[in-house]
Formats: C-alpha cells, sequence, structure tokens
C-alpha cells in the first residue's frame, strides 16, 4: 500500500501516525504524476479548483488562450493539469494544504462517481436512462446510486462496480464510491451526470472522464478524506460490459476519426532543408498520428504518438534515411502545433524517443538491427 495513499496505520501498540497532510499532499500528487495521471489544485479543505488568478477572474477568457499556464501558475481548474514534477513541488511544496485533482481525459481514465445522497427518486424513465421500469415493480427501498447501478449489474449478469475489487476503489466522505478504470482503447469517453435527463448511466451516479476530473485519494477535505478501499492501487482495464453500457448511454461523441493530414510546410522544408528530401513520404507517415492529435483538445494518447514517432525517426536517422537536425525539427514543429503550450514536456518526451531510436536503425525492409 502506497505510503501517499494512507493518513495513519496500526499495529500491536496502537496507532503509528503516518505522513503529516503537507507532506501527504505532495507525495500523492508526485505519485499521480508517476502513473501519468495529469494533476491540478484544489482549494484547501475543498473539492473545487483553486480559484482562477485575479487578472483571469476580471477577464474572462478560453483556457487555451490564459497565460498564466504555459507560465507554470494554475488556472482553469483541470485545464492546467500537469505531470511535470518541477511544478509539483512548486505547487505543493509552497501550498502543502493543496487538494489533488487529476484530470480524467489525460490521464486516460472513466470514474464511476457513485453517490448516496438522500433525495426522492426521480420518475421511473430516469431511473435507468433507456431501460424501461414497468409501473408494477415495486421500488421500495431503492434510495441511492448504490442501489440503481447494482440494479443494472444484476440485468446484465454482472458484478457491480461498487463491489469490484479488481480496481482501485475510493471512498468519499459523503459515503460514496469512486470506482476508477482505465481506459485501454484509447475511446474518448464522455462525463455525465446521473439525475441528467440528457447523457447517464443510472441516478445518483456520474461519470468523471473527458472534460471532467475526480479528488485523488489521500486528499483531506472539510467534510473528510478520500479514502482508499482494499489493497488495489492501479485501476483496472474498463470492463467490456460496463463500456457496451456507456456507449448505449451517449457517453461516446460522434464518430470523428481524423485523417491523416499532410506534413505542416515548415516542417517538410526543415526535412528538405536537412537534406532529408528523399524519404519525405516516410516522414509523412510517421508525423502524421502527432498532428491528428491537434483535432482534440486534449487526451487522444498524444504523449505515445509522439514518443512511437521519435523512436521511428531516431531508427530512420540511425539508419541514413533522415538527417537528424531535420526530423527533430519537424517532429517538434508538429507536436507543437497539436499541443501549443506543452513545449518542454513534448522536448523532453522526443529527446528520449530519439535516443532510444538511434540505437535500433530501421532500414529498407522494416526491420531493426
Amino acid at each position: 500500500m502506497p505510503a501517499e495513499l494512507r493518513l495513519s496505520h496500526s499495529d500491536s501498540r496502537g496507532s503509528v501516525p503516518g505522513p503529516s497532510v503537507a507532506e501527504l499532499s505532495l507525495a500523492t500528487a508526485r505519485w499521480c504524476a508517476r502513473r501519468g495521471w495529469p494533476v491540478h489544485p484544489l482549494a484547501a479543505g475543498r473539492k473545487t479548483p483553486v480559484a482562477n488568478c485575479s487578472d483571469c477572474r476580471e477577464n474572462p477568457h478560453p483556457p487555451a488562450n490564459c497565460p498564466c499556464i504555459p507560465a507554470g501558475r494554475w488556472c482553469h481548474g483541470f485545464h492546467c493539469a500537469t505531470l511535470d514534477q518541477d511544478r509539483i513541488q512548486q505547487w505543493w511544496g509552497s501550498n502543502p494544504r493543496f487538494g489533488i485533482g487529476v484530470s480524467c481525459g489525460r490521464a486516460g481514465l472513466v470514474v464511476v462517481d457513485i453517490d448516496a445522497h438522500p433525495v426522492q427518486p426521480p420518475t421511473r424513465d430516469r431511473i435507468l436512462p433507456g431501460i424501461p421500469i414497468a409501473d408494477h415493480i415495486d421500488l421500495t427501498g431503492l434510495a441511492n446510486g448504490f442501489h440503481t447501478l447494482g440494479v443494472l449489474a444484476a440485468l446484465r449478469g454482472r458484478t457491480s462496480p461498487a463491489d469490484d475489487e479488481s480496481t482501485l476503489r475510493v471512498r468519499t466522505p459523503s459515503g460514496g464510491l469512486h470506482v476508477w478504470y482505465r481506459v485501454a482503447d484509447g475511446r474518448r469517453w464522455q462525463s455525465s451526470v446521473g439525475s441528467s435527463s440528457g447523457r447517464a448511466l443510472a441516478w445518483q451516479v456520474d461519470v468523471r472522464a473527458h472534460g471532467s476530473y475526480i479528488i485523488a485519494p489521500g486528499t483531506a477535505t472539510q467534510q473528510g478524506a478520500y479514502t482508499s478501499l482494499g489493497s488495489v492501487r492501479e485501476p483496472a482495464p474498463l470492463p467490456l460490459w460496463l463500456a457496451q453500457e456507456l456507449e448505449r448511454t451517449g457517453h461516446l461523441p460522434a464518430p470523428n476519426i481524423p485523417a491523416p493530414r499532410p506534413v505542416p510546410p515548415r516542417a517538410r522544408q526543415a526535412v528538405l532543408a536537412a537534406g532529408g528530401g528523399r524519404d519525405q513520404h516516410l516522414l509523412t507517415a510517421v508525423l502524421a498520428p502527432v498532428e491528428a492529435c491537434g483535432q482534440v483538445p486534449e487526451g487522444a494518447g498524444f504523449s505515445d504518438a509522439l514518443n512511437r514517432a521519435a523512436y521511428t525517426l531516431g531508427g530512420l536517422v540511425a539508419a541514413g534515411r533522415l538527417l537528424q537536425e531535420g526530423a527533430e525539427q519537424a517532429l517538434t514543429q508538429t507536436a507543437v502545433a497539436a499541443r501549443p503550450g506543452q513545449e518542454r514536456r513534448i522536448g523532453q518526451i522526443i529527446r528520449s524517443g530519439l535516443t532510444a531510436g538511434l540505437n535500433r536503425p530501421l532500414h529498407d525492409n522494416g526491420r531493426r538491427q
């Protein structure tokens, strides 16, 4: 059990203090980032993001146009989430009482947020959207999201996510439960609120995915702490049956698979100037997945696509099929165009991938030595 996800433990002599709140917040933020989950600060004692700076509050603008984020300052909630360990040290080191939010979309997570609010159930058509519940069926005792999700799982002959011991589950201060899953197929699942008349999985069951964030285990609020259950600390792959239910209830956007586009003119010129024109068609194919990521604002497996492209270009350079300066410049320009404001992270990924690829030449037959 990672120390950063617990407040204390007990032995035969009684309670043994765990890390302080200050140590816990920084350690938990680092732990999340090491797993590829971008983190952002939450206001001390609350479950909402730290407020925007005064300039951004007085002059509202889209997150993409915010000067704070590329400058390394928090603003616009999960839009500023980062994996940069130096930035994490700066944020939580100087503000140790901040909580930790995780940007679900960029982390490749789907979190089932089960609520247990003591409120009157809605009409029958909103208990399980898309599944009619006849009037003769007695709903006495159905009181919260644990019940509605349990009914849905039972209808499908599956175990409720609330009882899924194979994945990370986090108890909330209000008595609810966050069930974390990872997306294994790259699909861009959308968020929803369980009481919505539109996209929804079940009453009192929210879905945290693209366009939302989740509170990291170990975060403490005025209402209490978010506490991991059991011993599992990693999200399991999203179960197929649950993915089918999410698709049925509208949690996928309309199909829009971007087609590879031509290499940007500046990138093409960089390769030609470096003497790599003879294998320009290879460059176009290698850069296309990275450029396609620019057609969506976040996610899309950008880091993996960039790393694979850098590794492949390294192999082509090692085999003498492209010159390194032009190939690296072309990839950098393409990546920055797809994810502006992430130059430092992009540079790190490209250097790492190129270095690995340079040790494995990629020859005309497509084989590496």
